[in-house]
C-alpha cells in the first residue's frame, strides 16, 4: 500500500508525464507547420513514449492499491525561434524530468518504501537515456546551425524514429 506523501507525488507524476506528450505533440504541430515533417515525427514519437511513462505511474498507482487522481494538465507552449531553440526547450524539460524523477526517489527512501523506489529505477535509467537522445541531437543542429542542407538530412533520419513500447519483464 503506498503512503498518501507517496500516493500523491506518484499522481503529480501522472500529470506531469501527460503534460510532457501534451508539450511534445504542440511541438510536433510547429514542425510539420514549417515544414520538418521528420522533426515532427520524431517528436510524435517522443509524446507517445510520455504517454506510456503516465499510463505506466498510472498502473503502478493501482497495483499497490492507492488511488489515481487526474490532475489537470497545463497548456504547452506552441511557438519555437528555431528547431535549436525547439531542442534546447526539449533539454531543459527533459532535465526538469529527471529532477522530478530523483525526487520521487528521495520520497520513497524517506516513505521506506522499497518497492516503489525499485520502480523508480526504471525511470532514473530511462532519463538517461533521453536526455542523451536530446543531447545528440542538438549537438548535430548545432554543427549544422540548424539549416540548410544538414538540416534537410537531419530531418530525414530523425523522421525514421518509431516509437515501440519496452516488453515488460516477466
Amino acid at each position: 500500500m503506498l503512503t498518501k506523501k507517496m500516493n500523491e507525488a506518484l499522481n503529480e507524476q501522472v500529470k506531469w508525464e501527460l503534460y510532457s506528450s501534451y508539450l511534445y505533440l504542440s511541438m510536433a504541430a510547429w514542425c510539420a507547420d514549417i515544414g520538418l515533417g521528420g522533426v515532427a515525427r520524431w517528436m510524435r514519437a517522443q509524446a507517445q513514449e510520455e504517454d506510456f511513462h503516465g499510463k505506466k505511474f498510472y498502473d503502478y498507482i493501482l497495483e499497490r492499491g492507492g488511488k489515481v487522481r487526474l490532475l489537470a494538465i497545463d497548456q504547452p507552449p506552441h511557438e519555437w525561434k528555431d528547431v535549436i531553440d525547439l531542442f534546447e526547450e526539449t533539454l531543459k524539460h527533459e532535465r526538469a524530468v529527471t529532477a522530478r524523477i530523483n525526487a520521487l526517489v528521495d520520497v520513497a527512501m524517506e516513505e521506506r518504501d522499497h518497492a516503489t523506489n525499485i520502480f523508480l529505477q526504471w525511470f532514473v535509467s530511462e532519463q538517461v537515456e533521453e536526455e542523451d537522445n536530446v543531447n545528440d541531437v542538438l549537438a548535430k543542429l548545432r554543427l549544422i546551425g540548424g539549416r540548410g542542407e544538414g538540416l534537410f538530412y537531419l530531418d530525414k533520419e530523425l523522421g525514421m524514429r518509431v516509437f515501440t513500447p519496452p516488453v515488460p519483464a516477466e
